[in-house]
């Protein structure tokens, strides 16, 4: 079987970095795929940014930094380039800039799926897109 590329939303990072319940556990799970070799787990620098900034407000900035540390040790990163700024400027469908961005660096990362809690931001894309407990459900038990 494939190894199967996902790319993980700001907002379930910061669901982890914040221990936001009750999202967390299936949050969580999904990061622990990183470990997992039927995976690679992806995020976007955008994301990584984000998210810091909602722990350091929640937790401080050193504990903040730690935690993205960790995370980015973890994760593949994506990059973000003018290609990226040029596809999304040109796709009418895209209404969140940032969404966008992330959008096409997860293409570009040749993602089979995104994980967030706000489907409808990436209601244009041709990616699956799933919750973090449909993504456990779908690719990470075992049959």
């Amino acid at each position: 079987m494939p190894v199967q590329r996902i790319f993980l939303d700001a907002n379930i990072l910061v669901t982890v970095l914040c221990n936001e319940y009750p999202r967390f556990t299936a949050c969580a799970r999904v990061l622990s795929l990183a470990d997992d070799p039927r995976f690679k787990v992806y995020t976007s620098p955008m994301c990584l940014a984000i998210a810091g900034h909602f722990a350091a407000k929640k937790n401080g900035r050193d504990l903040a930094r730690k935690k993205l540390a960790l995370l980015a040790g973890k994760l593949d990163v994506t990059t973000v380039d003018a290609s990226d700024v040029q596809r999304t400027l040109a796709d009418k469908r895209i209404r969140d800039f940032e969404d966008g961005l992330e959008y096409h660096s997860a293409v570009d990362a040749k993602c089979t799926c995104i994980v967030t809690y706000d489907r409808r931001d990436f209601h244009f894309s041709e990616l699956e897109v799933l919750d973090a407990r449909e993504v456990l459900l779908k690719y990470a038990v075992k049959k």
